[in-house]
């Protein structure tokens, strides 16, 4: 590790993309039994795990965890959220989000702002059924940790659209949860939260925490993003916690004042980046990753794409036969590139992990098909699959199909 402190006003492209791979804690050895602890670290390196609902493969916060600590105990990750002491607790962050309880009481600020920033639906009935909002706040308290299904509701669930058909007890509910009167318990097995007051799920000594002035927390937000990417633009910091741009430039402004973050120049991006103070440039990067999609290390796809020149869409809602590289794509980070893209699809019923595509970069090394194997034999083990079988388009497909049964034995015993 070399130590940049103030001595340097630039970086080459390569010194800040191993700045922000070692951030990310992709340059960190793997521990052999990763457990709380290694969950833990991983956590408080990266600020926030995004939740998604997509469970083609695996649920979104699980992934960035099996990228940096390899086949971890999901149900350690599972007792973090939903048992006490917690761990992590969901709020809006970067999207729906796992957050450490130390940071809930930064984000007041949203939770205060929930007339504003608060989609329609929520706002509606809370300004047209406050008395409504206030009989399901209550039904918490009686009933919960509680579904939306536990809260007895007469309306007619809407039909139009598609994956927004909410009842008026899950607007209340959800308006009350953005509002911070009530928290995530966890959810369910079919992924559904469960509901209960803030004050039984918040650790005591974060529910009394004195609520920080907005830009208290907007420095404080920033700070953390900034630790997590290492070198970062600062719509790339703001966008960690989804801040208003107003805002965050004043606190990156206020931390440079500081001497927290340093401006540097990075060769090839045509914006001011900003060094952390603790940042440090690895001499080589080992990491051999596949990335989910809300990976923290790509999910700002410009981002990717300056750091990486990996041009990065998630192509879900593409019309199939609209997609260039496939449904759920994962990046392939061999060293300190992106190196190749894969489509991967959990069949549990068939207990196999099914490549339904494969793309190599143009400046793929040689070892990839077979790096890339290991991990998903690594991959199929941790979600509990027998087989890999490679069978889709790509100019990848053919030699990661010759591949995978060549490595087997040696990934199983990774």
């Amino acid at each position: 590790m070399t130590d940049l402190g103030a001595r340097s006003e630039s970086l080459s492209l390569l010194q800040a993309r191993r700045i922000a791979l070692g951030a990310q804690g992709f340059t960190a050895r793997r521990p052999q039994r990763p457990g709380r602890d290694a969950v833990a670290r991983t956590v408080a390196r990266l600020g926030l795990l995004q939740i998604d609902s997509v469970n083609v493969l695996s649920r979104a916060h699980y992934v960035p965890l099996f990228s940096r600590l390899g086949p971890y105990p999901r149900e350690v990750l599972d007792r973090s959220v939903n048992r006490e002491p917690r761990l992590l607790i969901e709020y809006w962050a970067h999207e729906a989000s796992l957050v450490p309880p130390e940071t809930l009481p930064l984000l007041r600020f949203r939770m205060q702002a929930a007339q504003q920033e608060a989609w329609g639906g929520m706002v509606r009935i809370a300004r047209d059924r406050p008395d409504y909002v206030s009989w399901v706040r209550d039904e918490v308290e009686r009933l919960g940790p509680v579904g939306v299904g536990g809260i007895a509701d007469d309306s007619a669930r809407p039909t139009a659209g598609w994956g927004w058909n909410w009842t008026d007890a899950k607007r209340a509910l959800e308006y009350l949860f953005w509002t911070g009167q009530i928290s995530s318990a966890g959810r369910d097995t079919s992924f559904a939260r469960r509901y209960d007051l803030a004050e039984r799920v918040w650790p005591r000594h974060v529910y009394d925490a004195a609520t920080p002035e907005p830009e208290q927390a907007y420095r404080s937000l920033v700070r953390v993003a900034a630790r997590a990417h290492g070198v970062a633009t600062e719509p790339c910091l703001r966008d960690y916690f989804r801040l208003p741009p107003a805002a965050s430039q004043r606190a990156v402004a206020e931390l440079v004042e500081d001497g927290e973050l340093l401006p540097v120049r990075v060769q090839g991006w045509n914006r001011p980046a900003y060094l952390h103070r603790e940042a440090q440039v690895p001499r080589k990067v080992r990491a051999s990753a596949l990335l989910s999609p809300f990976d923290s290390l790509i999910w700002t796809r410009p981002r990717a794409e300056a750091l990486f020149g990996f041009r990065y869409r998630l192509e879900i809602y593409t019309p199939a036969h609209q997609r260039v590289h496939g449904y759920y794509v994962l990046p392939f980070l061999l060293g300190d590139q992106l190196v190749a893209r894969v489509d991967l699809k959990a069949d549990r019923k068939q207990g196999v992990l099914r490549v339904q595509a494969a793309w190599a970069e143009a400046h793929a090394p040689a070892e990839t098909a077979e790096r890339l194997a290991t991990q998903l034999w690594l991959m199929a083990g941790w979600l509990g699959l027998s087989d890999v079988i490679v069978a889709g388009p790509g100019d990848l497909a053919p030699a990661l199909a010759a591949a995978v049964p060549r490595v087997t034995d040696q990934a199983v015993t990774t």
